[in-house]
């Protein structure tokens, strides 16, 4: 997210707000974590005051929250307790874990949806986003989640506008953050708003972190639609492109090779992988190249003509727009320097 932040005025700066985190059990133990140390940072930034009261709250029979880790988070109280509480929530932060996505709690979903339309903001880390998305909260929203399971979170919940690529999105005043610690990058974002940029770059110091990280979840994410089903009619095309990337790979080519028309391959890939061949193709070609750069050994020349670039200048261009940052800086990012 590179939106920049207003500067808010004093009397907002001075308020205390209650930022609520929703343990959905088990959790991810650095959705909960991260967020909760960016909140905190804040609090000892102002010495006249603590902006924010955090609260971790259980939707489990305990205090004690189950994480995905094996540890244990201490919370404040259960998600019944927190029901008799009548304190107004500024800002709800829904994290769970892989394994909670399929189980999630009747009673938990419905207490978001009934608390979100009180709330200024709510938010989601990671996969916390289906939670959001059970309670109705993402119904015709723009959203993220953890790159593995954008394509789940918008199958599932098809009136949802999920984009894998960003980091966070911000829908009004619903927000939702990639995989794992781009909740802190979100929660920075939400100090930002909240105390101005200067005290989220204080923060983002003190955490050794990005104000705002470059690129998105394209760095990370394998963008090879491996999740194709043995059957699909189109697995031995995608062998064939993925051995054969130097080559000129129009949909002309690929239509050929498949022995089908272009609309019919074009409805093909739109169906089964959800993308267009021509995306695909560049997926494919921007993963070999992040292979490429990260084992090292080859100049950017040679990998253009092995990924069927004709040129580093067209290379890079696609690798920008696809990863959101040069094929150089993801270089000195992923590839571990020489001892």
């Amino acid at each position: 997210m590179k939106t920049r932040t207003k500067p808010c005025d004093v009397r907002a700066r001075s308020i205390s707000r209650r930022v609520v985190i929703l343990g959905l059990p088990p959790v991810d133990a650095l959705d909960v974590i991260g967020p909760a140390e960016v909140f905190s940072f804040a609090n000892r930034l102002k010495s006249e005051f603590a902006p924010y009261q955090l609260e971790l709250v259980c939707a489990s029979a305990d205090v004690n929250l189950e994480s995905e880790t094996g540890i244990s988070l201490r919370g404040h109280r259960t998600l019944e307790q927190e029901s008799a509480v009548h304190d107004p929530i500024d800002t709800l932060i829904v994290a769970s874990g892989f394994e909670s996505i399929d189980r999630l709690d009747p009673a938990a979903i419905d207490w978001i949806r009934r608390r979100a339309g009180s709330v200024r903001r709510v938010c989601s880390i990671c996969v916390g986003a289906f939670a959001l998305a059970e309670a109705g909260i993402l119904k015709g929203r723009k959203a993220t989640t953890h790159w593995r399971l954008a394509q789940h979170l918008a199958e599932r919940y098809p009136t949802t506008q999920v984009d894998p690529a960003p980091i966070w999105v911000k829908d009004e005043n619903i927000y939702t953050s990639a995989g794992v610690s781009s909740g802190i990058d979100m929660a920075l974002g939400l100090v930002g708003e909240d105390l101005g940029d200067g005290a989220a770059l204080e923060i983002a110091r003190s955490l050794v972190l990005f104000l705002r990280r470059p690129g998105g979840q394209m760095q990370f994410s394998a963008t090879l639609r491996s999740q194709l089903d043995s059957k699909s009619s189109l697995e031995k095309l995608c062998v064939w492109i993925s051995e054969n990337l130097d080559s000129e790979l129009t949909i002309d080519t690929l239509a050929s090779k498949s022995a089908t028309s272009v609309r019919t391959l074009m409805r093909m890939f739109r169906r089964e992988l959800k993308t267009t061949p021509a995306k695909y193709v560049e997926e494919l070609r921007i993963e070999a190249i992040c292979r490429a750069l990260e084992t090292g050994g080859r100049t950017l020349e040679a990998i253009a003509r092995r990924t069927g670039y004709q040129s580093v200048d067209a290379l890079r261009k696609a690798f920008v727009r696809r990863v959101g940052i040069s094929p150089k800086e993801y270089s000195q990012r992923f590839v571990p320097s020489e001892v």
